[in-house]
């Protein structure tokens, strides 16, 4: 029989729970472990730092498909154009773009109260309102959850 860690094992040392080990496999960022007789998963050490691994890009703003993406170009052997330095540098712009709109919605909405809008009827009526009733600000396209 091989040694590894069992699932609770990684779990515990990676700090996540035993379904998102299931979950990581079922997406193929984590490699099918192999079993022992009586069926337990047993992983190579180097699991935990995988886990570690994906949970430090999803912290830094990837999904998990750009997680996968990572990992197969890594295992792969990068490319400059495909690795870590240009998908960093193509979330940084994303980050920065994001920035800008939040400062631009923060600072509308100060502008709101500093004016005494109470009302979106009334304050639409105003010609010194500030609420973008004309699509002044450019926010971000709405996502699933907000339709």
């Amino acid at each position: 029989m091989s040694t590894g860690l069992r699932t609770s094992e990684v779990a515990a040392a990676a700090g996540v729970n035993i379904q998102t080990l299931r979950y990581y496999e079922r997406r193929g960022l984590l490699a099918e472990p192999e079993r022992t007789l009586g069926g337990h998963r047993l992983y190579p050490e180097r699991a935990v730092t995988t886990v570690r691994i994906i949970k430090a890009a999803q912290r830094l703003g990837f999904t998990l498909v750009e997680v996968a993406d990572l990992l197969e170009t890594t295992r792969a052997g990068a490319r400059p154009d495909t690795g870590l330095r240009a998908r960093a540098a193509t979330k940084l712009a994303e980050v920065d773009a994001r920035l800008a709109e939040l400062t631009a919605v923060r600072d509308t909405l100060r502008a709101t109260l500093a004016a005494g809008c109470d009302d979106l009827l009334s304050c639409s009526e105003i010609p010194s309102c500030p609420v973008p009733f004309t699509g002044e600000i450019a926010l971000a396209p709405a996502t699933e959850h907000d339709r």
